[in-house]
């Protein structure tokens, strides 16, 4: 039986009541002290006081996870004036928890140190630089976004995502803490994304291990109910209402639709494009089948997915996002881009991917696979039994298992170099 290891984690973002960054730190941590004896370094302002109610409440967690706090620095109105000035204080932190990592070590004498949180290639710590085993990841962040469908997202969009293609690939190709951390790792590299899989590679010369960096409770699969013949298509579409998310896409391909087909969409989540996708659905003649539900609480929110029949996703940068699973997990087949962390979560057995090629080729592809779900509810519900039965492959136990591997792997290839 592999013993308990002594692992130090850079956890930035870490919350057992958060979403998203601070929900895959939490996740992953959580998982991983079923295996091993923690040392979690964690973003003091934003999360201790997350982290120390829930201590409070389950004090047992103590015994195998220990939680250390550091202050970032803020200035908000720098941060307004230039937004990238965020990452010298978030470097700062990384320093930081640096010189404390140094300190544990010499008290603790970890077997492991992983970094952890934020997913972002382009901040990788500096655990690397304690001497000992280091495992990176996931990492997420790589890519571009569709430079043809730059023309889809409005002119702030545009500028945003051009400006935001450029930077990363210079820092990609340029950036080296990233590509030192990365060699460092080896084959405790862990990749997000099929897309920075292939991107370790292309841009590193790194082969990463690819763990998606979401996960849920693995819970018992609910029972799949058919979608009745006098019942409309209920199509569920969740997310910050922002550029990159683009519901205007799934707007252009429903407006499409035969005219005899019944369907409605419902539309969760708000932003600075609320009232131009609004405007926009009324525009292509479609308003009056769709619901801008706002945010909600997760309760309704959820009971809204529960009781839909597919999820859509048009998003054209992201990594793989939380609601993706949920949704698999729900029983809601997926129909979505073959692009993002989606690729990699959604295939034949719960859903429907769609190329990312041209706006007007891809607008067509999702009014096609719409159409095929629709008229064919065999299709539609064998997929939705997919989906609940894919959900169990993004666990955090199962996560936490292939990432348990990835450690012994990385000490066995350490003590081979050592020998």
């Amino acid at each position: 039986m592999s013993r308990r290891l002594k692992v130090l984690i850079s956890a930035y973002a870490c919350s057992p009541y958060k979403g998203s960054e601070p929900g895959v730190g939490w996740g992953f941590v959580m998982a991983l002290a079923r295996h091993h004896d923690l040392w979690v370094i964690v973003e003091e302002a934003k999360f201790r006081i997350d982290i120390k109610q829930y201590l409070a409440e389950y004090p047992g967690l103590a015994k195998s996870v220990h939680f250390f706090f550091l202050r970032k620095e803020r200035h908000r109105l720098l941060r307004k004036l230039w937004p990238p000035s965020y990452y010298w204080y978030y470097r700062r932190w990384h320093r930081n928890a640096y010189a404390l990592a140094q300190k544990l070590h010499r008290e603790i004498d970890f077997d492991i140190a992983h970094q952890l949180t934020m997913v972002g290639f382009r901040e990788p710590g500096y655990l690397w630089k304690l001497g000992i085993p280091f495992v990176w990841g996931p990492v997420g962040g790589m890519g571009v976004f569709p430079w043809r469908f730059l023309s889809k997202i409005g002119v702030y969009g545009a500028f945003y995502y051009l400006s935001y293609n450029l930077v990363n690939l210079w820092q990609i190709n340029f950036s080296q803490r990233p590509k030192l951390a990365a060699k460092m790792a080896g084959v405790g590299l862990i990749a997000a994304t099929p897309e920075n899989q292939v991107g370790t590679e292309k841009y590193w010369g790194c082969t990463s291990t690819l763990i998606s960096e979401v996960g849920i409770l693995d819970v018992a699969t609910q029972e799949i109910s058919r979608r009745e013949l006098y019942e409309p298509l209920r199509i569920v579409w969740t997310g910050l209402h922002i550029p990159r998310k683009a519901l205007n896409l799934a707007l252009a391909a429903l407006a499409t639709l035969p005219k005899e087909l019944t369907w409605e969409l419902h539309v969760l989540g708000k932003g600075p494009r609320t009232p131009a996708w609004q405007q926009l659905s009324k525009k292509l003649g479609v308003a009056e089948y769709c619901r801008f539900h706002g945010w909600l609480p997760r309760a309704s929110a959820m009971e809204i997915m529960s009781s839909g029949h597919l999820l859509l996703i048009t998003s054209l940068r992201d990594l793989t996002s939380t609601v993706t699973i949920e949704a698999l997990a729900a029983g809601l087949p997926i129909i979505c881009f073959d692009h993002c962390g989606f690729s990699g979560v959604v295939n034949d057995t719960c859903g429907i991917k769609v190329p990312v090629t041209t706006p007007e080729k891809s607008v067509a592809g999702l009014a096609k696979a719409i159409e095929e779900l629709a008229r064919n509810e065999d299709l539609r519900y064998e997929l939705a039994k997919g989906a609940a039965q894919r959900s169990h492959d993004f666990s955090w136990e199962k996560k936490a298992e292939l990432v348990n591997n990835i450690y012994y792997q990385k000490l066995a290839e350490v003590e081979r170099q050592t020998s």
